[in-house]
């Protein structure tokens, strides 16, 4: 088969598009022929081994040298003990920590699959899994009439959390650059702000603040919350990331404030119920962009360089096989 490979940390300019033999699923994993796979935050960092927490696969270099965690397309074999599934299912999964979804096919953990809902594209199930996980995962404590804040909102995870608030009765402000406010006010975003204008910490308060591209200090995170607030990262820089784990906390019990890193927990159930609502036409998914497989390394530079409005999308064979 066909992947795309890198063998050392760096740009686009690693990868090698290499044939590489078919992987067979071994006990509780199946094979899957790829129909579509998404680009996600964590594909660039794992490319460029930046931030440090990027190199946990690898201090020196990658010992995973494919690439692609979303993935959506067609059961060919399953190994000993699987019972969900069988040849020719339509399924979709996050393939983190182990990757391998820049390729003709990947094998996945049977319990890192679901099968594709019937009223989604493989491009739109494969849009799905990581972003769909952490919308849902930064939302799940919000009540309704709070005023939440996202950064990095017109990425894959923030265009689904901006409808996911506005649907649960959140009160939205939506924070990215110039070119995208307007993508974002079409989703529903009561507020939106040019982070190049604006301090979005000095805006608030917010019950909750949601940063995706987390490089601002623990102290100014906090200055943007309510009283009993709560601030979350997803991403972002390491010595902020790190800040906030061990000084979060202490600002937190001193202030009656909550701060610190979303732990995302992976598998279906926890992006399988985001999937039906976009299968029943309730929350959209924004494919910004759909390359074919010769173009993955143009597609991780669009989302690594932030120009992306929602994901980005490789077809790795037509859909109808």
């Amino acid at each position: 088969m066909r992947a795309w490979v890198y063998e050392r940390y760096g740009g686009v300019d690693e990868l090698r598009l290499r044939d590489v033999p078919t992987p067979a699923p071994e006990k509780g994993e199946v094979l899957v022929e790829v129909v579509a796979t998404s680009v996600n935050l964590s594909d660039w960092e794992a490319l460029r081994g930046s931030p440090g927490y990027a190199r946990l696969d690898g201090l020196r270099a990658p010992r995973t040298r494919v690439l692609g965690s979303d993935v959506a397309g067609r059961v060919v074999a399953v190994g000993d003990g699987v019972t969900r599934f069988r040849p020719g299912d339509e399924v979709y999964g996050d393939n983190l920590p182990r990757r391998g979804g820049f390729a003709e096919y990947v094998v996945m953990p049977e319990k890192a699959v679901a099968h594709k809902p019937p009223g989604l594209t493989f491009a739109q199930a494969s849009a799905i899994p990581q972003a769909g996980a952490i919308a849902v995962q930064a939302l799940a404590a919000a009540a309704p009439g709070a005023r939440v804040l996202i950064n990095g909102a017109g990425g894959g995870s923030g265009s689904l959390m901006v409808q996911l608030a506005v649907a649960r009765g959140l009160h939205v402000t939506a924070v990215d650059n110039a070119g995208k406010l307007d993508f974002l006010e079409r989703l529903g975003a009561h507020e939106v702000i040019d982070y190049r204008r604006t301090d979005f910490t000095r805006t608030g308060p917010y019950d909750l603040v949601v940063d995706l591209v987390a490089y601002r200090s623990v102290f100014a995170y906090r200055r943007a919350l309510a009283r009993r607030g709560r601030c979350l990262m997803v991403g972002g820089t390491l010595r902020t990331l790190l800040r906030m784990l061990t000084v979060g906390p202490v600002l937190g019990a001193l202030t009656g404030a909550r701060l610190g890193v979303l732990v995302v927990r992976q598998g279906p159930r926890h992006f399988a119920p985001l999937a039906d609502l976009c299968a029943a036409g309730d929350v959209e998914i924004h494919v910004d962009r759909t390359l074919p497989f010769a173009d993955v390394p143009a597609a991780l530079t669009l989302h690594g360089e932030g120009r992306a409005l929602g994901k980005v999308v490789v077809t790795v064979r037509d859909a109808a096989g």
